[in-house]
């Protein structure tokens, strides 16, 4: 590899850690921000909502946008923007102030996690092997830094201002001063040259029946992923009876084992195929929401919560590598369509989950993304690698010129 493909990769991995420290702060304090906003547990799903469905809105408008800009711009400017949302979340303090930091950070995640998909599938794409697991390990890892950083707010009783103030300090010069040496690849190109035609209703027609599965299977990972980063606390805390410091450990859990998960995961992704790897992950990940619901208290919770964060780990990352095989001359296209359904599986999911415990119970509940997540294995064939994407594989291109040419989506 060329000391420009090392370095594009070094920095993005960074932009992932970034993302996932930005995202872990959010989501493991939503009770302080509950707490200083006053915003009611009726209304909460609402606020919960909003940010998904803006982050869809801008992964639509990225694919766009990428047929006219590289994604490494996008990229370059869109998480400065979410690290500056997530100080406005914490220096707040009207719920219409809420309200505006949250849909800032919701349209810059979406051209965020889109943009560095993009960038992530054709890196990979470059190296001819898997790595895409590399940089959503970066995500998890950032992730733990993130909890780690929430468990120390709530055990010291600091404010959300003074919890994020000195880590947007940080990581904003340094996102910003690694954008430099992202790495744009072909796929860009592809994508750019020729935009899907909207009146060519059955080829795009066939392009959606194509794409389909790897949508719904990121839909069902998200809506487990999504119960998790939302309701984990709440859960060990109202259900399990936990304290509010312990109800902060489960997302922390859960995140180290996504990244030990993905740490290995490329290695297991060669040696044993992607299928595999997907139907063994949803298979543990079913099995760990299984102990959560029936978990006795807080620690028997907090080890479901890792086998399920064992089990989910593998399947979002395979999920963008393969619709990047499945288009490798549209795939930045195919990157942005995909990711709009990881902002579905955390609309649905996370209210879905709150409705269910609110009316029948919150063990009850986990039963939802128990299903879904076992429903993916339905679905892994749409994951095996054709031998001219990356390094080997033994089936013939599924997408045989779909689109003929760069008009693939």
């Amino acid at each position: 590899m060329t000391d420009v493909l090392r370095r594009g990769r070094a920095s993005l991995a960074f932009s992932f850690f970034a993302q996932g420290v930005a995202f872990a702060l959010l989501v493991t304090r939503i009770p302080a921000v509950q707490d200083r906003y006053g915003v009611s547990d009726a209304l909460l799903p609402a606020f919960l909502a909003a940010v998904p469905v803006l982050a869809g809105v801008g992964s639509v408008t990225t694919e766009r946008l990428v047929r006219r800009i590289p994604p490494s711009r996008v990229l370059r400017w869109s998480q400065p923007v979410v690290l500056l949302a997530l100080l406005g979340v914490g220096f707040g303090e009207r719920m219409a102030e809420l309200g505006i930091s949250l849909a800032v950070f919701g349209l810059a995640v979406g051209a965020l996690d889109a943009s560095m998909n993009m960038l992530g599938v054709s890196l990979q794409r470059a190296y001819r092997r898997s790595i895409m697991l590399s940089f959503h390990a970066a995500y998890s890892l950032g992730g733990i830094v993130g909890a780690s950083l929430a468990w120390a707010g709530a055990h010291w009783h600091l404010t959300l201002w003074v919890s994020y103030l000195p880590v947007v300090a940080v990581l904003l010069p340094v996102v910003l001063v690694g954008s430099r040496w992202y790495v744009d690849g072909d796929a860009h190109a592809g994508s750019a040259a020729a935009p899907v035609d909207a009146g060519r209703g059955g080829e795009e027609g066939l392009v959606f029946r194509m794409l389909l599965p790897l949508c719904l299977v990121m839909t069902f990972a998200y809506i487990g992923d999504s119960t998790v980063s939302n309701w984990s606390a709440k859960y060990l805390q109202d259900v399990l009876g936990s304290s509010e410091q312990l109800a902060t450990v489960p997302y922390n859990v859960y995140m180290v084992t996504t990244l030990l998960g993905r740490a290995i995961g490329d290695f297991g992704v060669r040696r044993f195929g992607a299928v595999v790897v997907v139907r063994l992950g949803a298979t543990v990940a079913a099995l760990g929401f299984g102990v959560v619901a029936v978990a006795p208290g807080p620690w028997a919770g907090m080890g479901g919560f890792t086998l399920v964060g064992l089990g989910l780990c593998v399947l979002v990352p395979q999920t963008f590598a393969a619709a990047g095989r499945l288009f490798p001359k549209a795939s930045d296209a195919a990157v942005a369509r995909l990711n709009v359904f990881n902002y579905v599986g955390f609309l649905v999911g996370s209210p879905l989950v709150g409705a269910l415990g609110d009316a029948w119970s919150y063990r009850g509940a986990m039963a939802v993304p128990l299903v879904l997540v076992l429903v993916t294995s339905v679905y892994a064939r749409s994951f095996a690698p054709s031998p001219d994407r990356y390094g080997g594989g033994h089936e013939r291109p599924r997408t045989a010129d779909v689109g003929r040419g760069s008009n693939g989506l």
